[in-house]
This record gives structure tokens, C-alpha cells and sequence, in this order.
């Protein structure tokens, strides 16, 4: 593995983005694994003498070939040949979550703190994440715990992975006890928290409940966003009827539909011989652009 020095420069000049295809070499011509590290020391010596761009992809694309096959400690041969980053041990610890080896993912995080490298709360949302996917609702409530002790706070997208997992299972009381919690840490719920709610309330048949939920919004962009998503489920159900009441309900706030579910309902009330209401909509959205 022979590299000249010209050849060194040209791959620096032109900051050169290497991918783990770069590296499929190493696994045909080292087959024990003390011959594997030899040979995987000399590319990130390469790769060192080259620099820039080389280097920092190359070493990724090594962490991240090694740990696609399972090869960890190969990947954490890596990270300590070469940094200890935060991003390095976060492709281990996604190769693992996606492989169920959750605990394999904790030891991992238990490495980076001895390290002196702390686990970030996309860290930790990750695993929590997956541990849900995988149905494992008290690891992973565990491990929201031992985030808040680590000197981790949560942020929102942890909050919000709870929140639109209790939604999805129905538990909405359970969800509403994260966004309390939410709220009182002084974090603001993504656009996308609150369409988990609305969702879980409108799929759990309180379609009452998800209206007041709208109501609640004091956003404008919040409440535009909220409208139209239940008018949406409306729509898509076939409650063609609900659909035009909250488009028309929105609207009198002076909030613009979305312009494609605006003409999806349209077209829904046309097709289902509901000219009048379908007028009276065309009326209002027409006014709503005079009012612009």
C-alpha cells in the first residue's frame, strides 16, 4: 500500500470525499484481525499525512464500514487511533440500536463519559427512540431518567418522541403528562408535537377533543398549520362536511388553508352534490385573497 507523495497532495487539493466503499480492500486482504488493524493503522496514517476533507470523511466512512458489519471493535479501533467525537461513537451506537443490542449501545455511552467525551441529548434520543420502536417503553423511561441525573437535559425532540409514541398507542393521558412536563421546562413543543395530538385524539375517535385542541392554539402559524391538519383527517375519512366547517372556521380568523387540501374539499363537495356549501367556500377563500 504504496501511496507517493504527489499523489498525497492531489487527494489533499482537491478535498476529496471518501465513502466506505473507499475501504472494502481491507476486509480481503486481512483476514485475521491482528493483520486487519495493521493495515487499517496504515490507511489512517495515510489519510493523516493527506488531511483536509480525506481525512475527516475517511475516518467516518472506516467508523462507519466496520460498524455496519458489526465489527465494533474494529470501529472503536478507530476512534481511539484517531478522536474521541461525539459523531464517531454516534454511528456505533445507531449501527447497535438498529441491531437491538440496546445494552451494547448504553456500554457504548458509558465509554464516551470515561472518555471525557459526554453523551449529547441526540444521544440519548436516539436510543430512547428505538427502545420505544422496539416496544420497551420502561428502558426507556429508565434512560429519560438517567438522562435528567447525567447533567443532560432533555430538549423538545425528547419530549416529542415520547409524546408521538403514547399518541400513537393511545395513551394519550400518559402524553399529556410529557408535554406538562414540557412546558414547565420552559421548552416550546415542535409544530410537530402538536400534530401528534391531534392525530392521536382524531384516531382515538375524540374528534371533539382534537377541535378544542385547535382551539387552543394562539399561534397564528401554530393554529394555520393545526386547522389544516384536522381538516385534513377530516377530508382523507371522508367527513367531507367536517372538513369544510373547519376549513370555513379558519378562514373567518383570516387563516389560509393549505391550497391543495382547500381544493381537495372543494372538488369533494362539488363531486357529492354539495354545490351550496362548496359556493359558500369558494366565497370565503376568494375574500380571504381580496383581504390580502
Amino acid at each position: 500500500m504504496k501511496t507517493s507523495n504527489l499523489c498525497k497532495r492531489k487527494l489533499s487539493l482537491k478535498s476529496l470525499s471518501l465513502t466506505n466503499k473507499a475501504f472494502g480492500f481491507l476486509l480481503s486482504t486481512a483476514t485475521a484481525e491482528i493483520l486487519l488493524r495493521k493495515s487499517t493503522q496504515r490507511v489512517i496514517d495515510i489519510l493523516g499525512e493527506v488531511g483536509g476533507t480525506c481525512y475527516r470523511t475517511g475516518v467516518y466512512s472506516l467508523i462507519e464500514m466496520f460498524s455496519v458489519l458489526g465489527s465494533f471493535n474494529m470501529a472503536k479501533f478507530v476512534i481511539e487511533k484517531t478522536e474521541r467525537r461525539l459523531s464517531f461513537y454516534s454511528i456505533l451506537i445507531r449501527e447497535m440500536c438498529k441491531r437491538c443490542d440496546f445494552q451494547g449501545a448504553r456500554d457504548v455511552m458509558n465509554e464516551m463519559r470515561k472518555a471525557g467525551c459526554n453523551p449529547s441529548p441526540q444521544t440519548y434520543n436516539y436510543i430512547i427512540s428505538s427502545l420505544l420502536k422496539n416496544g420497551k417503553n420502561n428502558d426507556a423511561y429508565e434512560l429519560f431518567l438517567k438522562m435528567k441525573e447525567s447533567n443532560c437535559p432533555p430538549d423538545a425532540l425528547t419530549f416529542e418522541i415520547f409524546i408521538y409514541n403514547f399518541c400513537r398507542e393511545g395513551k394519550l393521558d400518559v402524553a399529556f403528562k410529557f408535554f406538562d412536563e414540557e412546558v414547565a421546562r420552559g421548552l416550546e413543543p415542535r409544530l410537530s408535537t402538536h400534530a401528534a395530538f391531534i392525530k392521536g385524539l382524531f384516531n382515538s375517535q375524540q374528534y371533539e377533543e382534537a377541535y378544542k385542541y385547535v382551539l387552543g392554539s394562539d399561534d397564528k402559524r401554530l393554529s394555520c398549520v393545526n386547522y389544516s391538519l384536522l381538516a385534513s383527517l377530516h377530508q382523507k375519512r371522508g367527513n367531507v362536511a367536517a372538513a369544510e366547517y373547519i376549513l370555513s372556521e379558519m378562514m373567518k380568523k383570516s387563516l389560509r388553508p393549505h391550497f391543495n387540501l382547500y381544493m381537495r374539499v372543494l372538488k369533494h363537495l362539488q363531486k357529492s352534490g354539495r354545490k351550496r356549501l362548496a359556493a359558500e367556500l369558494q366565497e370565503k377563500f376568494l375574500q380571504l385573497d381580496l383581504g390580502a
